[in-house]
């Protein structure tokens, strides 16, 4: 099986790289952030006539989280199950899609680390815990993906001093990834993926991307028995290509058969 995220940053305006991407790499399951539309804007039909069976999660021009599936799409949620208020922003989609429970996520950017929106951002992630805690089996295969808006470690980010006194990599962003992991998920790429210098966003401008100066912030966290029957993961770099990019690329998994 393949899963995979991709930010498309509005998918009015990446639909066409959107569609050629699905028929070149032909994933079964798709999560993806920053549609930046309401619901009943959807391209649903576009995306049925693949083959995808899909569910969404918007609020017209900013936000918005995505799920498409061609093998399976059922239990699905917007939000979270957490006991307190609704997230106002659509944020997160869960879904099972052949036994697998997936979560399409787009991270609070945070801003700046005394702004608003950054403790909103912790709060966030630790929502996504509490609800990951409650209600996700992670004795089975459970595939958290998404824009995190958080380079893991110093690796992941072109120049670790950029980030001093910055979001995406401060220390509680990173124990609140961390605290994910504790429940029993795995950053699943650096399992098979070492090296620094492996990113999935890049500014647009000052040709950022030609300059190899980015940031791996989007990541798939799985259970241990999804990362035993990763076989390969991989960046999608030449989605960052061409006319019209995203300033991300998408995030590939490949899963083995169940055994």
């Amino acid at each position: 099986m393949r899963i995979a995220t991709w930010n498309v940053n509005s998918l009015n305006a990446r639909l066409d790289r959107v569609e050629a991407w699905l028929a070149a790499l032909e994933p079964d399951v798709v999560c993806l952030q920053e549609t930046k539309l309401a619901n009943d804007a959807f391209p649903a039909l576009t995306f049925e006539a693949m083959g995808y069976s899909t569910a969404h999660h918007g609020q017209g021009q900013w936000n918005g989280v995505a799920i498409l599936s061609r093998v399976g799409l059922e239990d699905v949620r917007a939000d979270f199950d957490d006991g307190a208020d609704a997230d106002p922003d659509a944020r997160v989609l869960w879904a099972t899609c052949d036994g697998i429970r997936v979560a399409s996520c787009y991270v609070p950017n945070g801003r700046s680390l005394d702004d608003d929106h950054y403790q909103y951002k912790l709060r966030w992630l630790e929502r996504l815990r509490v609800d990951l805690d409650r209600n996700a089996d992670l004795d089975t295969d459970v595939v958290v993906l998404g824009d995190f808006n958080v380079a893991p470690d110093d690796r992941d980010v072109w120049d670790p001093a950029v980030l001093v006194g910055a979001t995406h990599g401060s220390k509680p962003e990173r124990a609140a990834l961390q605290a994910l992991c504790e429940l029993g998920l795995s950053d699943v790429f650096r399992d098979h993926h070492d090296e620094d210098g492996l990113f999935s966003w890049w500014d647009y401008r000052d040709g950022n991307f030609h300059k190899r100066k980015g940031m791996r912030i989007d990541l798939a966290l799985v259970s241990a028995s999804a990362a035993e029957r990763t076989e390969r993961i991989f960046i999608d770099r030449s989605e960052r290509k061409g006319k019209l990019p995203s300033d991300h690329a998408p995030l590939v998994l490949d899963l083995s058969p169940r055994g």
